[in-house]
């Protein structure tokens, strides 16, 4: 069938086009030359054309264009990235199967990949126009609806898990989007102009990256990943049911664990972090819980704070466990953002090893304060009538540098 048609039935006619689907088999090839391809690079070009040649026009600014050479990098980059997307969603969807009571099958997981993503490379178009690309949040929408289709048909899972099924696909999935987002943004501008300048002067020579740059820790997670597909292949070779749920489970925490996987720390040694007492404030409650499906567990306790003044602080810390790996890569991709207006002042930035965020109103609102430890554990405070500095001391309390201590507690 030919792009187009396959493209108009899809969208159309979601139905009846899966139970086509079932039944081909195109090599992985087929799909990511003859689908991803052209339409990821249609997506991409839009995005190239939208950001460098039409622009953004802002208040009081005037017409902002991304330099050619930068925005050629960035359209590359994301191009790439839409492989690395499907890739990573398939095998998602595939060690996830036996969770859902579904048929474990790489091929067909691949298909549904691919054929789910249809509408947001389409919506890609809405980026010639850059204020339009908030309509890729309807084309997102429409992703989901053909993902939950397409699971039950191609996956075999039955129909009362197809809910359950398509959410957790839908968290994995936008947890990878927005790594991977970052990791175009983070490459692009520390690496740009080098990459682009060595383009226009045509090198061709090996290239390689310091080791705690962005690059070389996206090019070892690939190489983990190539292992973790040997395990794969071998273990549906050996036929053997057991070793094939044990090498997808394994699978799924190397995805979100970047390599390994991590069981989360208990419950009984994240309580105690807590302190009786923040910002001159006792405790008023403390709470706990710990859960997940395979290769996504994580465990967090909280406590409340408060006097009789309305003064009120929730601090808690949260072992991302499974998904310490993402994490990781969200700490390197150097994250920096700052923003402020009437109502208060947002920002995100690094500290040495540590991703903080911190968020200050000016009308008397919650003020934020979190930190990433360890590139595996969340630690936030939010508080009404207690200042930002006040915070920070809440979050210091828990003993941050114990904490990275136990950033590879559990890990296997």
């Amino acid at each position: 069938m030919g792009l187009i048609d396959r493209v108009k039935n899809i969208l159309l006619k979601p139905k009846d086009e899966w139970a086509v689907i079932e039944g081909e088999t195109p090599s992985t090839a087929d799909l990511l030359g003859n689908y991803v391809a052209p339409l990821a690079g249609i997506a991409a070009l839009c995005g190239f054309i939208g950001s460098s040649i039409v622009g953004t026009s802002l208040p009081f600014v005037g017409t902002y264009r991304t330099p050619i050479f930068w925005g050629m990098g960035i359209a590359v980059l994301t191009f790439a990235m839409a492989f690395v997307s499907v890739f990573i969603v398939s095998f998602i969807i595939d060690a996830l199967a036996p969770t859902f009571g579904a048929q474990k099958n790489s091929a067909q997981a691949m298909k549904v990949a691919v054929y789910a993503y249809t509408p947001g490379w389409l919506a890609g178009v809405f980026n010639i126009i850059p204020l339009l690309g908030i309509l890729g949040i309807i084309a997102g929408l429409y992703g989901i609806y053909l993902l939950y289709l397409g699971l039950p048909r191609l996956m075999k899972n039955p129909e009362a898990k197809s809910i359950g099924y398509t959410a957790v696909v839908v968290i994995c999935t936008i947890v990878v989007s927005v790594i991977l987002s970052m990791i175009v943004g983070a490459v692009s501008m520390l690496g740009g102009g080098g990459m682009m300048g060595a383009m226009g002067r045509g090198q061709s020579s090996a290239v390689t990256f310091d080791k705690d740059s962005p690059a070389a820790q996206l090019e070892g997670f690939g190489k983990k990943m190539e292992e973790v597909n040997r395990k794969m292949e071998a273990a549906q070779k050996s036929g053997d049911p057991g070793k094939q749920a044990a090498a997808a489970m394994e699978g799924l925490g190397a995805v979100l664990g970047g390599g390994k996987r991590y069981e989360p720390v208990a419950l009984d040694v994240l309580k105690p972090l807590l302190p009786e007492s923040v910002a001159g404030l006792p405790r008023k409650g403390q709470s706990a819980e710990r859960g997940g499906v395979p290769g996504l567990e994580m465990s967090k306790a909280q406590s409340e704070y408060g006097d009789a003044g309305g003064k009120r602080v929730r601090l808690e810390v949260t072992d991302t466990g499974g998904a310490a790996g993402l994490m990781g890569l969200a700490g390197w991709a150097m994250v920096q953002s700052e923003k402020e207006d009437d109502r208060g002042i947002e920002r995100t930035r690094k500290e040495g090893d540590r991703l903080v965020h911190e968020k200050i109103s000016k009308t008397g609102g919650e003020n934020e304060f979190s930190v990433i430890v360890g590139n595996r554990f969340m630690v936030e405070a939010q508080g009404r009538g207690v200042s930002i500095d006040e915070l920070k001391g809440a979050v210091a309390a828990l003993d941050l540098r114990k904490l990275e201590s136990m950033k590879e507690t559990g890990a296997k």
